[in-house]
């Protein structure tokens, strides 16, 4: 990881900590940020080092995990270990730092890390697509964007997926930000406490992944302002990708590609076999975290996104235009740079 780790010392300056300033949680550690777990290790195997977050958007990943897809694929070639994240710019980090090859992470915080590295970290494939809503508090007056004008809307994170699609939307309806000279004001909490804050009437709208958008709605105190399929290019974005550092694809080719086709089984096996997966998706998220879901909210939450694959390289490029104007990266990346599928 040397290479990697050289450029991003002087990315990181060159650049500048916007996004990884604004972060809303760390890598676990212990009980609180981060969970790594590895079976063992067998002597002069390749160690190959997977991130991922316990979310159902990464659902592939924890399919991955719990059905021990890639020790069954390698054998004793290879060790895997598993570490989770609760947000991009930690995980970000880690692979900055060479302790990750491969990782689950929002397309957003892919692209900053593209940059960050010049081109040093890749995505290589799409994992899942849509899968947050726009939330509006029932006695907050909103009917429509245009009322979103002098209101409160929660993001979980600055800089993120559902971040920039607000500003998106916001923008596409006339409307912008305080400190863009508009008056509405955009605040970054926890999906928890986003919860919490429109119970007590804090903020008047946030717009936020699943499950969360669900759990929210069914709280009571919440109703649906713009679907899934309306937040952005009708829902046609994704959700989260994977990527791998540079290093690792030079260095493993052939894993890079095996962990792949791991990941394309793992989609098909969703798809084909979705009540088993949410129950092993569930199962995931109560091990990393401490708690189950309900069961109809993931059911529910399912809906709302799209288990696939396949790379909406348009889609991206676009949230990397946004992010360039919003000043999240500094330039934005040829298409080329950004983007590996093919591993000889």
């Amino acid at each position: 990881m040397k290479k990697l780790g050289q450029k991003i010392a002087a990315g990181f300056l060159a650049v500048g900590m916007a996004v990884s300033l604004m972060a809303c949680g760390d890598a676990k550690e212990g009980g609180n940020s981060g969970n790594s777990t590895s079976d063992g290790g067998t002597k002069d195997a390749v160690d190959v080092r997977v991130a991922y977050f316990p979310n159902i958007t990464h659902t592939q990943a924890l399919v991955m995990k719990n059905k021990k897809a890639l020790e069954e694929k390698w054998g004793d070639s290879c060790n895997v270990s598993w570490t989770s994240f609760n947000a991009g710019p930690a995980e970000m980090e880690a692979i900055f730092a060479g302790e990750i090859d491969l990782g689950y992470i929002g397309p957003v915080p892919a692209l900053s890390a593209n940059v960050k590295s010049n081109g040093d970290v890749k995505i290589i494939s799409n994992t899942t697509n849509a899968g947050a809503v726009f939330l509006k508090r029932k006695d907050a007056g909103i009917s429509s964007i245009a009322d979103l004008a002098g209101k409160k809307v929660a993001v979980p994170q600055m800089g993120n997926t559902q971040h920039l699609c607000l500003l998106n939307i916001l923008s596409e309806n006339g409307l912008k930000t305080t400190d863009k000279g508009g008056d509405v004001t955009v605040n970054a909490s926890s999906n928890a406490d986003i919860l919490n804050l429109m119970d007590n009437g804090s903020v008047d709208a946030a717009l936020v992944p699943e499950p969360w958008g669900t759990t929210i709605e069914n709280n009571g105190n919440a109703e649906i302002l713009m679907e899934y399929d309306e937040v952005f290019l009708e829902g046609n974005y994704p959700t989260a990708v994977v990527v791998a550092s540079q290093d690792f694809i030079e260095e493993h080719p052939d894993l890079v590609q095996e962990f792949l086709e791991a990941h394309e089984d793992m989609t098909s096996y969703i798809n084909e076999n979705m009540e088993d997966a949410l129950a092993v998706v569930n199962t995931e998220i109560e091990d990393a975290t401490g708690k189950a879901l309900d069961e109809e909210v993931v059911k529910n939450a399912f809906t709302r996104m799209t288990v696939d694959s396949k790379l909406n390289t348009q889609a991206i490029m676009t949230f990397a235009k946004i992010s360039k104007d919003e000043g999240f990266i500094s330039k934005v990346p040829e298409e080329e740079d950004v983007f590996t599928t093919e591993f000889n």
